[in-house]
């Protein structure tokens, strides 16, 4: 990862992207490997870079792709690729998987056991995006990187 220009405000211009991609291959390690990776990617962002990244948005990130890679690794057969991107002040989160069938959101039910991962992302992203690519489908969450001064998410109106 090269260093960049800092902003005023401590964030890589929009136009600045700094990126990792893998490539998991289905064994039972992908999980893990992949939270690793991502940990990993926002550690170095943090210190070669001199970007605020908040425990908060370490752990989401983390749990994010622990959800997307999960999913990828249920549903669809063979490899499957993870993309991690820095623009701006946020972290993109890319699950590419071979099965075209786009992800749906299911109603919430309490007495429901599992089948929750694509809620809790779209629940804790600022953004969430799923299509179709020419083979299968790549499922994109963003989260903010730093959090707001004042205790605000960044990117979202106080609760």
């Amino acid at each position: 990862m090269d260093a960049g220009p800092m902003g005023e405000d401590g964030t890589m211009p929009d136009d600045y992207v700094i990126q990792t991609t893998v490539a998991l291959e289905g064994d039972g390690t992908d999980i893990a490997q992949a939270r690793h990776l991502a940990a990993g990617f926002l550690g170095r962002v943090q210190a070669e870079h001199g970007l605020p990244v908040s425990q908060r948005a370490m752990d989401l990130t983390q749990l994010v792709v622990s959800e997307l890679v999960t999913n990828a690794r249920k549903y669809a057969p063979g490899p499957a690729l993870l993309d991690l991107r820095i623009t701006g002040g946020t972290v993109e989160i890319s699950v590419w998987d071979s099965d075209p069938v786009l992800p749906v959101a299911r109603a919430a039910d309490a007495g429901r056991v599992g089948q929750h991962g694509l809620e809790i992302v779209m629940a804790v992203a600022q953004g969430f995006a799923a299509q179709r690519e020419p083979v299968g489908k790549r499922i994109t969450a963003r989260l903010a990187l730093a959090d707001d001064p004042d205790g605000a998410i960044t990117g979202r109106p106080p609760l």
